[in-house]
């Protein structure tokens, strides 16, 4: 029988890869976004079966929260005339080729590699503010440095050159 945890990820797995397929074959990105939501969120379920309860919420805040906003956001600042020139590459069958050469080798190498099985315990919140505000301090404002500069970039691309504002 299996265990309620075992369950849990099945559950969080199947959320992730069908959020996962959703962006990738959706047609409607308002949609995709959507899906990209609900892949966020199982994600942040398997970071709560590792007892990463500070990531899972990370993960529901930032990347579930404010990154679909900004998506969402992005997509209202477009211009409607840039959606009537997209149309399918000719490249697609090239991508196709491309992701199932990628997806065998992540299989091959998930079934070759040996798992470690340990006790999971989580991480004290001390230890980890610690390490949050000394070690990864820059990274994690280089981080969100690029993302305002993608937000301005985006709203300098929109505007349109009216009266000079």
């Amino acid at each position: 029988m299996a265990s309620p945890s075992l369950i849990l990820f099945y559950i969080a797995a199947a959320l992730v890869l069908g959020g996962a397929l959703g962006v990738a074959l959706t047609r409607n990105i308002v949609y995709a976004a959507f899906a990209l939501l609900a892949a966020m969120l199982g994600v942040a379920g398997v970071f709560l079966l590792m007892f990463a309860e500070f990531l899972a919420l990370v993960q529901v805040l930032i990347y579930g929260g404010a990154v679909v906003i900004v998506v969402l956001f992005s997509l209202m600042l477009t211009r409607i005339q840039d959606f009537v020139r997209l149309t399918d590459h000719s490249q697609w069958p090239l991508a196709a080729v491309t992701a199932a050469v990628v997806f065998c080798l992540l299989v091959a190498a998930a079934l070759t590699t040996g798992a470690r099985t340990v006790e999971r315990q989580g991480v004290g919140f001390f230890e980890l503010g610690e390490s949050l505000f000394t070690r990864w301090a820059v990274p994690f404002e280089v981080a969100s440095l690029v993302l305002l500069v993608a937000l301005i970039g985006s709203i300098v691309l929109v505007r349109t050159g009216g009266d000079g504002d």
